[in-house]
């Protein structure tokens, strides 16, 4: 992979179910969904025959990152029938054990995982691959680029979690996939969950067919007080450390701006109908400051400029103590939208949301996976890549202004040549990021930190 470097790191997930009420969903996608299902032997499809799956048939499954977003997802695609998990990848063998476990006791003969489809190591993700029809990509997000291109390379339908990369080299490479994955008509569903949630999608519907006038801004959130650490013991190298600690390095996470604030800059992106043309702002490590917070700035605010002129204001912050909010406001010269309800210009409310219809299924979560194995069996196009890579883009886009400290245009970001993946994979190799002496890990510099 190319060489250079920026700085930084962050992760984790939330949204909302009911009007204006923003809670962490997190605990529900880490959750297994247990319904029963009986599971027929496994038969191999051919590539071939991916585009015109009949309802009966079986399809097999691999999970790339067995961590607990990896468990969630392979347990809502489990939900849906004629699903049987056959494989396993995970760096850490003990990260594997235990999401096969969880699974087993909850799916029993729908995990199908024998010691010799459980693969441990760097580069255990394409034997997981080559043994299924459909992937769950759930590693860390600095991996799905390579990840994503591999299962699209072998003919494999994919789900992967956002955001799909940490710089703009990685966008590249899986806007690529994607058009490959389109060639050879792949279904591709990714984790922005907000697209498939009632709420989201009753009020896009709303906003577009004009009942706030022209959208002019929107003000996006995702502040709160933090995730976990995981602390390095003896014995680690730097690279196994900064796996395990992933969420506070750039090249694993891309900062809680790219990690988690994702969700909200897609609903903007969604409500605008497209990324932004030009980025600023302002970001910062105030208290969040130790060996164990990596490179990751604790606050980010970011104005993106949009081709219409609209403007989206970002904020994500993870500071202990301080006020919590996790929503998207989409605001009209006519009125404003929140997630499920609009009010007009004197703030009196004018629509509501009706939530899920009856009979169908109101778990969003859940949801991405029963679209992605509709689409599959009804061969029916479908590839959130693109959308899922812009709107990564744009939280790194959002990063590399507040690292710099410059106005920067989109095209420009986009085409950046700077990768801050590490130049080869091992627990003995360099992962980039070193720490000083005083055992913390320099973090960018507004004014000096080069992003292009």
């Amino acid at each position: 992979m190319a060489g250079g470097r920026l700085l930084l790191a962050k992760s984790a997930k939330s949204s909302q179910s009911t009007p204006m009420e923003p809670h962490s969903l997190d605990a529900t996608r880490r959750t297994f969904l247990k319904t029963a299902g009986a599971a027929a032997a496994v038969g191999s499809l051919p590539i071939a025959s991916f585009a015109q799956v009949e309802g009966s048939s079986e399809l097999k499954v691999a999970l790339v990152g067995c961590g607990g977003r990896g468990s969630g997802a392979a347990a809502q695609t489990l939900n849906v029938e004629g699903t049987k998990l056959v494989a396993m990848a995970d760096a850490f063998e003990n990260n594997l054990d235990g999401a096969y476990g969880s699974l087993k006791a909850a799916f029993g003969d729908k995990v199908d995982v024998p010691k010799e489809r459980r693969f441990v190591g760097f580069g255990a993700y394409q034997e997981a691959i080559d043994a299924a029809d459909v992937v769950i990509l759930t590693t860390p997000p600095g991996f799905r680029p390579e990840h994503f291109e591999y299962a699209v390379s072998k003919g494999k339908h994919v789900f992967m979690e956002k955001p799909v990369a940490t710089d703009a080299f990685g966008i590249r490479r899986v806007l690529a996939a994607a058009k490959e994955a389109d060639a050879k008509k792949l279904k591709v569903a990714c984790g922005l969950q907000r697209r498939y949630e009632h709420n989201y999608i009753q009020t896009h519907e709303e906003v577009m067919g004009g009942m706030i006038g022209d959208v002019i801004a929107a003000q996006v959130y995702w502040n709160g007080g933090g995730v976990w650490v995981r602390e390095r013991k003896e014995g680690m190298t730097e690279m196994e450390y900064q796996m395990r600690n992933w969420y506070y390095f750039t090249w694993l996470c891309g900062e809680n701006i790219c990690e988690q604030h994702v969700h909200n800059i897609d609903v903007a992106n969604w409500f605008m109908g497209g990324p932004p043309k030009k980025a600023q702002g302002m970001g910062g490590r105030q208290t969040r400051i130790g060996p164990d917070f990596g490179e990751a700035f604790d606050h980010h605010y970011v104005e993106f400029t949009h081709e219409s002129g609209a403007i989206t204001n970002s904020q994500c912050r993870h500071q202990k103590g301080t006020m919590s909010r996790v929503t998207e406001v989409i605001v009209g010269s006519k009125g404003t939208a929140y997630p499920g309800r609009i009010v007009d210009m004197d703030g009196k409310t004018i629509w509501t949301a009706k939530g899920a219809p009856k009979g169908e299924e109101a778990n969003a979560y859940q949801i991405e996976h029963n679209e992605l194995y509709r689409h599959i069996r009804e061969d029916l196009p479908k590839n959130d890549a693109y959308y899922t890579a812009d709107s990564t883009m744009t939280a790194i886009f959002g990063r590399m202004a507040t690292y710099s400290g410059q106005e920067l245009k989109w095209d420009q970001a986009l085409a950046s040549e700077v990768s801050i993946m590490p130049k080869e994979y091992g627990w003995d190799k360099d992962p980039g990021p070193k720490a000083g002496s005083d055992g913390l890990y320099p973090c960018a510099i507004p004014g000096v930190t080069k992003v292009l």
